[in-house]
């Protein structure tokens, strides 16, 4: 009597029992499954990657090869480049099958996944995608992305499949360390990964943390406890979006009239949606990685000022807010958000770095590293979009709004400790152990914004931002006009 077919339920960005349809419906086809995760060393030491984000992910996949052991089939991890694991695993056990969720990742990842496709047809084995969230496959138009979003947010959450069918005998493998990847050791801290991480983080927003968000989440003083945290169980699907949009409207759906939780909510739910909208622009023109929106912005900030960059990246500029947000970032592997976007402001605008270079250091740095969302994000606060606004953000304004008496400073730069309030703000009054500003914040952006409109009026003229909004602008209209 032969093997049995083999399905291989390949987990990437899904690091989940639940919500998890691929693995669902292998479980529904009543034959042995091998749950496989495979560490790709090409992958883990990519220019955008960190040893940090490998800590992440294993701390996520000790809890999920005890969920899928719980229901009858650990998960079996391999290292190596995926085609070679698949095809060693297609010799061993007579795989016929290979099930994952789409992933709109970076230009390796999308290489990688054209490979496996190569390699499934040439070896007839069968091989699905189900999306995992509201990025659309080969989308024709924007137009009606909206309510693609909506409909997809929904659909039922399946639960866990009951039970699995185990291959006999196969080797499950270790869940390497960072070292025995041969990645560097680091002093990151590392936020806790895995679905239960993810549920308590949760529960503890709905709870009381969410209180003001709507508000708090701008500055760095009050963003840690307020924002949600859940940012990194997202980008690597220990809980699925639609897990979370559900939750949220189960949430809303028990706030009596007039609550004030209410702003919190539906201000959230807009951060869920733009979520799945940038990573969109990824899905649709993967080359914005690596290439401007607009083509005429790949002529400027061509090189790298190795002096400013290192100041930047090392939190080292003059400027109190710039430092303190790069220094925190760079031990915690998280700021929020108007913070990241001053951050991106005060490297291309003020010292005129390229914008890709820029977004490297970041995607290092971030924990939640969302390929999507991250080099749309880049570009648009470098105003390489042709679409979007210039955001030139004043650090000093950012510092006396959102860190008035200066804790957040003091807590992160220790030279400005024994500064006065009055001084600590200031670029170049602050003391004698702290460098004087790299650059003269408004000459710099006066000269940079001249520049970038220039050759956005350039791009305009010559069609091309009205391409970028055809293909990747927004179709809602406005808050105030959806209410």
């Amino acid at each position: 009597m032969g093997k049995p077919d083999v399905t291989i339920v390949w987990f990437k960005r899904d690091l989940r029992i639940s919500d998890h349809r691929p693995l669902l419906a292998a479980a529904e086809s009543g034959g042995p499954i091998i749950p496989l995760y495979i560490a790709e060393p090409s992958i883990c030491t990519a220019d955008d990657a960190h040893p940090a984000h490998w800590d992440f992910v294993r701390s996520c996949l000790v809890p999920l090869r005890e969920d899928l052991a719980a229901i009858g089939a650990p998960l079996v991890v391999r290292v190596g480049e995926a085609v070679e694991v698949l095809e060693q695993l297609r010799l061993e056990h007579r795989v016929c099958r290979v099930v994952a969720h789409e992933e709109t990742g970076n230009a390796l990842t999308y290489a990688r996944d054209r490979a496996v496709l190569a390699w499934a047809r040439t070896n007839r084995v069968e091989f699905g995608e189900a999306p995992s969230n509201a990025v659309v496959r080969r989308l024709s138009s924007r137009d009606d992305w909206s309510a693609v979003w909506r409909a997809r947010m929904g659909v039922p959450v399946v639960d866990a499949p009951d039970r699995l069918i185990p291959v006999d005998g196969i080797d499950i493998g270790p869940i390497p360390t960072g070292a025995e990847l041969g990645l560097a050791t680091h002093s990151r801290e590392i936020q806790p990964g895995g679905t239960a991480a993810a549920s308590e983080l949760w529960a503890s927003f709905v709870r009381e943390r969410h209180h003001g968000y709507q508000t708090r989440m701008s500055s760095p003083l009050t963003a840690w406890d307020t924002c949600s945290r859940i940012s990194p169980h997202l980008t690597y699907g220990t809980v699925s979006l639609r897990q979370i949009e559900q939750r949220l409207q189960r949430a809303k759906g028990r706030l009596g009239k007039g609550d004030p939780s209410g702003k919190a909510y539906r201000a959230f739910g807009e951060r869920l949606h733009w979520h799945c909208h940038f990573i969109q622009k990824l899905e649709d023109e993967p080359s914005i990685e690596h290439s401007s929106f607009v083509r005429d912005f790949d002529d400027v900030r061509q090189l790298d000022d190795d002096a400013k960059a290192e100041a930047w990246r090392t939190g080292n500029t003059g400027y109190p807010m710039v430092d303190a947000c790069m220094r925190a970032l760079n031990a915690t592997g998280w700021i929020n958000f108007r913070m990241r976007a001053m951050l991106v402001s005060f490297a291309s605008y003020d010292l005129w770095q390229p914008w890709r270079s820029t977004g490297l250091h970041l995607a290092r740095a971030f924990t939640d590293y969302e390929p999507g969302i991250h080099w749309s994000q880049v570009q648009m606060q470098s105003g390489t979009t042709g679409i979007n606004a210039l955001r030139m953000y004043d650090p000093t304004k950012q510092a006396i709004e959102h860190d008035p008496d200066g804790e957040f400073i003091r807590q992160w730069v220790p030279e400005l400790r024994d500064v006065s309030t009055s001084l600590i703000h200031q670029p170049g009054l602050a003391g004698a152990n702290y460098p004087p500003p790299i650059v003269d914040h408004a000459a710099a952006v006066r000269r940079a914004g001249a520049e970038v409109q220039r050759i956005k009026k350039r791009a305009q003229a010559s069609g091309r931002t009205a391409e970028v909004l055809e293909r990747h602008g927004s179709r809602r209209p406005p808050p105030s006009r959806r209410r």
